[in-house]
C-alpha cells in the first residue's frame, strides 16, 4: 500500500499485458462517426494503477476486456473489475479510480456504471452501492487525501 499499512494480498498473481491494440482503418477515417467501443475503454483503465502493488489492473488481471460492456448509441459504460482477493480492503479505491478516469476521459453523455464482478469479494454489495451512489462518489472526490489516493492511481508510472 502506498501509505505504508498492511498489505491485503502479499503475494498476487501477475499476468502478462495483452499488448498495445492496434488502430484500425475504421478508427482513422475522419468521415466516419467517431464511437466510442470496449477496446478504448479498456485501453484507458487497463493501466490504472494497483493501489497495494507497483503493478497495473491489467497486470493482476483486476480489469479485462471481456469485462468492458460499452453501447456507444445509449451513451452507456459498464465495468466490472475483480479483486485480487475476496476481502480486499482497497475494492472501493479500485472502483472509484476506474470512475474517475472514465468521468475524465469519456464525453459526459455517457453513463458510467463500474461494479465488482459478481460473486468474487466479501462486500460486493456495499461497494457496489457506494460506487453507484453519485452524492457518495462526490463527496469522496472532495476529500483532498482520497482524491490525491486516486490520481495516484491514475498517474503514469515512472
Amino acid at each position: 500500500m502506498k501509505g505504508g499499512g498492511k498489505v491485503d494480498n502479499v503475494n498476487p498473481l501477475i499476468y502478462r499485458r495483452s499488448g498495445e491494440r492496434p488502430v484500425t482503418a475504421r478508427e482513422e477515417d475522419d468521415e466516419l462517426p467517431d464511437t466510442i467501443n470496449d477496446h478504448e475503454i479498456f485501453d484507458l483503465i487497463r493501466s490504472i494503477n494497483d493501489p497495494e502493488h507497483p503493478l497495473t489492473l491489467e497486470e493482476l488481471n483486476v480489469v479485462e476486456q471481456v469485462r468492458v460492456k460499452v453501447t456507444d448509441a445509449e451513451s452507456t459504460v459498464a465495468v466490472e473489475f475483480t479483486p485480487t482477493i475476496p476481502h480486499c480492503s482497497m475494492a472501493t479505491l479500485i472502483g472509484l479510480s476506474i470512475k474517475v478516469k472514465l468521468i475524465r476521459s469519456l464525453p459526459e453523455r455517457f453513463k458510467v456504471d463500474v461494479h465488482i464482478t459478481p460473486g468474487t469479494h466479501a462486500s460486493e454489495h456495499t461497494v457496489n452501492k457506494q460506487l453507484a451512489d453519485k452524492e457518495r462518489v462526490a463527496a469522496a472526490l472532495e476529500n483532498t487525501h482520497l482524491l490525491e489516493v486516486v490520481n495516484q492511481c491514475l498517474s503514469a508510472r515512472s
